[in-house]
């Protein structure tokens, strides 16, 4: 080698591994130093938001610990207020008074997403369309027969989510218009949580129920109402009703690790991404 090359090429390897080091810094900046544990309960509805969010954050919060269980909207709030969560998962303004359930004093509602509620039937039912008043009937046990809302022969099986379930909650206000669900009887039953819903739905011939959009298999249909299909386009131009706001309540203003989570989730990366994939509507699409 020339003279005058060895201290070229030994200049070029210098900057070669300051480069290489300067990708490694750049990297290991982009993880974030936050720390902590974040506990989450309360909503099945929301709970693949929920999974999806947390693997996605912890890529770039390694030293944050995430752990969420789904037992019912109620549960949030009440897992918040208990100091057992750090953010209950719920698909009301749990700040607010609703119908059948107080406010919980002192927790701050911050909107996450919106969500579609379908009714659904198991894939044998032939019908694909039902009025309000049919679910009415159907729901509070008037009705028991598909024939006598278009169908064919076969006696229905109501399946119902239980008591303090946010689905729920805004399928009875807003699909049956706050009429009473039936409570009893050898074609009703009720479940726990989404994922059991799906279940049921799919495993029950003659079977209807509700879910919001995420769970919707083909093994089930979802059914139009009014004439109109549970869709993030019919929500948006403001003819299917059947849909809410899905919040994560907090004891106060979040904080640390809970508010970057938070404002992950409400991130317009996670909001046109992920979210959207999983079949919610972004926050900021609806008016």
């Amino acid at each position: 080698m020339k003279k005058w090359m060895k201290p070229f090429t030994a200049m070029l390897m210098a900057v070669t591994l300051v480069s290489g080091l300067g990708g490694a810094m750049t990297a290991d900046a982009a993880k974030s130093n936050e720390k902590g544990k974040i506990v989450i309960n309360g909503s099945s509805a929301l709970l693949p938001l929920t999974l999806q969010a947390a693997s996605e954050f912890k890529k770039d919060n390694p030293k944050v610990k995430i752990s969420a269980s789904a037992a019912g909207s109620v549960t949030g709030p009440q897992s918040v207020r208990k100091g057992i969560a750090d953010i209950g998962a719920v698909d009301w303004d749990a700040s607010k008074d609703v119908p059948g359930f107080k406010k919980f004093e002192g927790q701050v509602a911050n909107p996450v997403a919106v969500t579609v509620f379908a009714a659904v039937v198991n894939s044998n039912v032939g019908v694909t369309s039902l009025t309000t008043k049919q679910l009415q009937d159907i729901f509070s046990g008037k009705v028991t027969n598909w024939k006598e809302v278009g169908g064919t022969d076969g006696k229905i099986v109501v399946v119902n989510r239980k008591f303090g379930s946010g689905t729920r909650v805004n399928f009875q206000q807003k699909a049956l218009e706050g009429k009473d669900f039936m409570s009893k009887g050898d074609n009703y039953k009720e479940v726990g949580s989404s994922g059991d819903m799906k279940t049921t739905i799919e495993t029950t011939p003659n079977a209807i129920g509700y879910i919001d959009l995420p769970y919707v298999t083909s093994k089930m249909k979802a059914v139009s109402i009014n004439g109109v299909a549970p869709t993030e386009k019919n929500v948006l131009n403001k003819t299917y009703k059947v849909w809410g706001i899905g919040y994560y309540m907090t004891k106060g203003q979040p904080t640390g690790a809970t508010k970057a989570f938070i404002e992950y989730i409400q991130s317009s990366k996670f909001q046109n991404g992920s979210l959207k994939k999983l079949k919610f509507i972004p926050l900021a699409a609806v008016k």
